[in-house]
């Protein structure tokens, strides 16, 4: 289809896993799928439809790709963002865009927005359909093909994680519209971690996570205005071993955002980040965090 890349796997994600596992850190990025499919182009009124790609975090999967070479899985969505959305409740529903929703629909900000499960708009507020609304139907059907494997994947992932590791670290990869942090002539952070607030990581990951970008000359912040979605809540519970941190990088520096293609810098600013990827997956922090409940598990047995 034009304007869109060629679709290269009719899977809904894909895994890359290490040749070694060394890492209790799991890699997600659920939000730079972009096998776009031909129903959805053909009902948006998106044109040029390079317009229907501007919610999608291009190319942050290749970003992060270096993550298995550290000993961290990374775990992909293929399908877009437009279609379905990982990031969100499978109940989140937009009843502007949903016929019939469910009674038991979960009624949030985001949903009355138009970026539920199934999204109403892209960036900029910028409809994606003529009007029409949707059956809830297909919706259940875009959830039962995209978002519950994806989600099965990763709770996979995670529980094998803790159980060998003794603890379990989720970083969910995502980018951020440079005009979205943009005042005036101050660009704005490069990176923004989120970890809602002190709600779903252990403080000193994200105080640890903070000096490795920030020593690897990005300027960094902290869940201003991204403090974590849906993955980072639901697999933010540090009581149960299992902690996660979002990561919000600031497209301009990277992407031609107009065109959603790499920039001349891409290659450069990949190279930048792959150090702090891997001191990422081996975070001081999280190993002091592994110790406690790892020797609790071998002293049972």
């Amino acid at each position: 289809m034009k304007g869109f890349p060629a679709a290269k796997d009719t899977s809904p994600l894909t895994l890359d896993e290490p040749l070694r596992r060394t890492s209790a850190a799991v890699f997600s990025s659920p939000h730079s799928g972009r096998d776009y499919p031909k129903s959805l182009v053909e009902r948006s009124r998106l044109k040029p439809a390079l317009l229907l790609r501007s919610s999608e975090d291009a190319f942050v999967d290749e970003l992060f790709a270096a993550a298995p070479e550290f000993g961290a899985p990374l775990l992909k969505a293929n399908f877009p963002r437009a279609w379905v959305d990982a990031n969100r409740a499978v109940n989140e529903i937009d009843p502007v865009l949903v016929s019939n929703p469910p009674a038991q629909r979960l009624s949030s900000p985001r949903a009355a927005a138009g970026l539920g499960v199934a999204p109403r708009v892209v960036s900029e507020g910028r409809q994606i359909y003529d009007g029409a609304k949707i059956r809830y139907e297909e919706v259940c059907e875009r959830v039962a093909a995209c978002h519950q494997p994806y989600h099965a994947a990763l709770e996979d992932l995670m529980t094998k994680t803790r159980r060998r590791f003794g603890a379990a670290l989720l970083i969910d990869c995502h980018s951020m519209p440079s005009e979205s942090v943009r005042h005036g002539r101050d660009k704005g952070p490069e990176i923004i971690l989120g970890d809602r607030h002190g709600l779903s990581a252990n403080s000193a990951l994200i105080a640890e996570a903070m000096k490795i970008f920030e020593e690897a000359g990005f300027r960094a912040t902290r869940n201003s205005p991204f403090a974590g979605g849906h993955i980072t809540q639901s697999w933010g519970r540090p009581e149960e071993g299992f902690h996660a941190l979002q990561i919000e990088i600031n497209r301009g520096l990277y992407l031609n955002e107009a065109k959603v293609e790499r920039a001349p810098e891409f290659e450069a600013f990949r190279a930048k980040l792959r150090p702090a990827i891997q001191r990422l997956a081996h975070m001081q922090a999280l190993a002091a965090l592994m110790r406690p409940l790892a020797d609790h598990r071998f002293a049972a047995e």
